[in-house]
């Protein structure tokens, strides 16, 4: 029971922490809840901030295809490409064996595995790289460094990250976006913001070509310090990547739903 509690929270983290993000981003985006399904759905360049995500705990496959159906019903109705998000550990083990031969019949085209984690592991010590020297995120030219690392590890133009941050006055004071700098030139990025008690990590990236030298780890721990020191809260949660899923078990994380990501097929 423990992991689907777990596994629960993080789908609700996201449905909480991207209707937020969107309505950042775009006041009139698409942030429905109906059944089954939290459309958080901004409709602009920067693919993140345009999601679906399946609700239903314990669906079994037929509720599984009704779902798949209906959320690329809804991202085919969009102007912007995005990702359908699916936690495995809300579904059935019968839905977890249909999906992948489920999504496909929906026409959806499996894009990228990630792992929800969470943890009771706040406060962490101010960290502290040989290499690196950190700085919050308190102005536009701060603000553009940041989306364009999270562009460049992502493998999204440019102009795609900078839709998604440009503007926002909310990451440049509510949300703990911290930039690791080497030499003076930003090369790593993490970012924590309160949701429901939780503190919640974001858009971790560093820039490719300065990977595996443990930055983003560092910059992970500095942004849920600062957001840690700021809040008092003691439970952090996230969303990892391939790449960053080996990284958050150091820093005290535990995982517990595998997730695939979805895009609309050719």
């Amino acid at each position: 029971m423990r992991d689907l509690a777990e596994s629960v929270e993080s789908m609700e983290q996201l449905a909480t922490v991207w209707r937020a993000m969107v309505l950042d981003r775009n006041p009139d985006a698409d942030v429905r809840g109906l059944p089954g399904i939290a459309v958080r759905w901004a409709d602009c360049r920067f693919a993140f901030w345009n999601c679906v995500t399946l609700t239903d705990v314990g669906a079994d496959a037929g509720l599984l295809k009704e779902r798949l159906d209906q959320a690329a019903g809804i991202m085919r109705s969009k102007s912007r490409a995005g990702f359908l998000w699916v936690f495995e550990g809300l579904l059935a083990d019968g839905a977890r064996a249909a999906l992948g031969a489920a999504a496909e019949q929906a026409g959806l085209q499996y894009a990228f595995p990630g792992t929800g984690m969470a943890g009771d592991l706040l406060p962490v010590p101010d960290p502290v790289h040989p290499e690196l020297t950190f700085v919050r995120v308190d102005d536009d030219d701060l603000l553009r460094a940041y989306a364009d690392l999270n562009a460049r590890a992502y493998g999204f133009p440019l102009e795609d990250g900078r839709d998604g941050l440009a503007g926002s006055s909310w990451w440049k004071s509510g949300v703990f976006a911290y930039l690791g700098l080497r030499d003076g030139v930003p090369v790593t990025c993490a970012a924590t913001v309160e949701a429901d008690g939780r503190l919640f990590v974001v858009l971790v990236a560093t820039d490719p070509a300065w990977e595996r030298r443990g930055y983003g780890e560092a910059v992970t721990r500095k942004a849920l310090h600062e957001g840690a020191r700021a809040t008092g809260l003691t439970r952090a949660t996230l969303h990892a990547t391939a790449a960053g899923a080996p990284v958050y078990p150091r820093i005290g994380f535990r995982p517990n739903s595998p997730m695939r990501f979805y895009a609309l097929g050719d």
